[in-house]
């Protein structure tokens, strides 16, 4: 598999290397050595989580505190997604940025994001499935929006026509997050990976 680093400090773009013939395929869509050789640290493995999307379903911008922050990998395992990544890092260079990789089942990529950045995705077909593991359990105490429909953002989601949660419709836009103390802070972000790095045996 490849990894590639995406634009937005922590998030990582991984292409899995497909084997296939008239059986069908196969392929490795996650490797915890090649990932923590690439950011540092092992993805701790707290949870498992399948979504299912109509068409035109946008979900996010989701975010959990920092600490204990909530690491993923996501891919789509079936249908297609517009996924984004979002820095929400109070104090990071590129606050406030966006950056999308098409996930589907046919090039069947995956993304990884750090502790303190936000994740959304708009579906591109019907029944759009995508697969996350998580570095932490779900707790809603922690665990916050930011509404995908932010001018101020300006992601541009595939769809005229989005279909949001009552959540995420509700959700504030990014500059009333930052005024509410709601976001996470840069330097808290990088400290708290920094802590996970120095946890690995050979220092990495």
């Amino acid at each position: 598999m490849k990894l590639r680093p995406m634009g937005i400090e922590g998030a990582w773009e991984i292409t899995p290397q497909q084997h296939g013939d008239s059986r069908g395929q196969f392929l490795e869509w996650y490797r915890s050595d090649r990932l923590a050789e690439a950011v540092g640290h092992p993805l701790r493995l707290a949870q498992g989580n399948i979504s299912v999307s109509a068409r035109n379903v946008v979900r996010g911008i989701h975010f959990a505190d920092v600490p204990p922050g909530q690491a993923k990998y996501v891919t789509c395992v079936r249908g297609a997604v517009l996924d984004v990544v979002v820095d929400l890092r109070v104090g990071s260079p590129t606050f406030g940025q966006w950056e999308s990789v098409r996930l589907d089942d046919v090039d069947r990529r995956a993304v990884y994001l750090a502790e303190g950045l936000g994740h959304g995705f708009c579906a591109l077909t019907d029944d759009a499935t995508l697969s996350y593991l998580c570095s932490t359990m779900y707790n809603p105490s922690v665990e916050h929006a930011v509404n995908p429909l932010d001018e101020e953002l300006g992601i541009e989601w595939p769809s005229e026509t989005p279909l949001l949660s009552a959540r995420d419709a509700a959700a504030p836009t990014l500059a009333q997050a930052r005024a509410s103390g709601l976001l996470p802070d840069h330097d808290t972000c990088r400290r708290r990976v920094a802590a996970l790095d120095a946890e690995q045996p050979d220092g990495r």
